[in-house]
């Protein structure tokens, strides 16, 4: 293989890293591998996988997917088990793995960590979550989901349910669909609001949005319900938490007065937010939405490593 370098590649830390053709691109290589089935494709590549943080579909899908191309895998899913815990830094964490594998799928607790790991990495970093900050390839498949349900990107009505404060994979999906002229509909505890930062970016790209108190409000108006969970880790606060975990829940009940095309979508895990009694309906869409990141995440990692398909 090729001696490494930082400018053979292009890593993955935020969405606003794609602009509409790199999406598109992503869009159409994921439907490929949905369809197609390439054990060669990573048959001389190794692939590190380090969560310092929990997760069970980010962390499972990313492997599938490196496997079902034929690449390796090493890495750690917890940084206990890993010489972090004996003080070691970031830095030096990254530069070791790095001369062991061909890419790294990062996820951290802390805000720019990803892209901290790339100035310093010689192989490309893909970011699987860094604190409350991004999320871009839960956007991407949110994206793929978006595109497979509804036939298109442009001109939807979204609406974002719960944790918009912290809720990285929200703040990610906002700034990937303002490519698309969407109108969102936010719901959220006050406690939970979406930055303010958030909202003058919508604004500069003049998108439309409505800040709702209920959910009954929304629903009949959407293409899209994304909901989400109220983040117990991203409290420092105990109190705060138990004030606002149980603000919002989707029930069947309230699906009558909806738009044929509505579909539910979650990034996972849920808490209580959505019953179970919807999983049954046909705008139920979450646990696809999950499959579909083995797909998406495919089309990343090749497009990361620069390779055709």
């Amino acid at each position: 293989m090729d001696t490494k370098t930082i400018s053979q590649y292009s890593s993955l830390i935020s969405i606003s890293d794609y602009n509409v053709d790199d999406i598109y691109e992503i869009m159409d290589k994921a439907a490929y591998f949905e369809k197609n089935s390439r054990p060669d494709l990573l048959s001389k590549y190794v692939v590190a996988t380090l969560f310092f943080e929990a997760s069970t579909r980010t962390r499972l899908s990313f492997e599938t997917a490196v496997q079902r191309i034929g690449g390796k895998i090493i890495g750690f899913t917890d940084a206990g088990t890993s010489s972090v815990s004996k003080g070691e830094s970031l830095k030096d964490t990254i530069l070791t793995v790095a001369s062991y594998s061909d890419l790294i799928v990062m996820r951290h607790p802390l805000e720019g960590s990803a892209r901290f790991a790339s100035t310093v990495s010689p192989v490309p970093i893909i970011n699987a979550g860094d604190g409350a900050n991004q999320h871009p390839t839960q956007t991407l498949l949110d994206l793929y989901s978006i595109i497979k349900t509804q036939k298109k990107l442009d001109n939807l009505s979204i609406a974002m349910v719960g944790d918009l404060k912290y809720g990285r994979t929200v703040h990610s999906l906002i700034e990937a669909m303002s490519h698309f002229n969407p109108t969102f509909y936010f719901i959220s505890h006050n406690l939970l609001k979406l930055p303010e930062e958030y909202k003058l970016f919508l604004k500069s790209k003049n998108i439309k949005y409505h800040e709702f108190s209920t959910l009954e409000e929304a629903i009949p108006l959407v293409d899209i319900i994304y909901m989400t969970r109220v983040q117990r880790e991203r409290f420092s606060d105990p109190m705060e938490y138990e004030k606002t975990k149980d603000s919002y829940r989707l029930e069947k009940s309230l699906l009558n007065n909806i738009k044929p095309n509505l579909k539910i979508m979650h990034p996972l895990p849920r808490v209580n937010e959505i019953d179970i009694d919807v999983d049954d309906t046909q705008q139920a869409y979450y646990f696809e939405q999950a499959k579909n990141g083995v797909y998406t995440r495919q089309a990343i990692i090749t497009k990361v490593l620069n390779l055709k398909i």
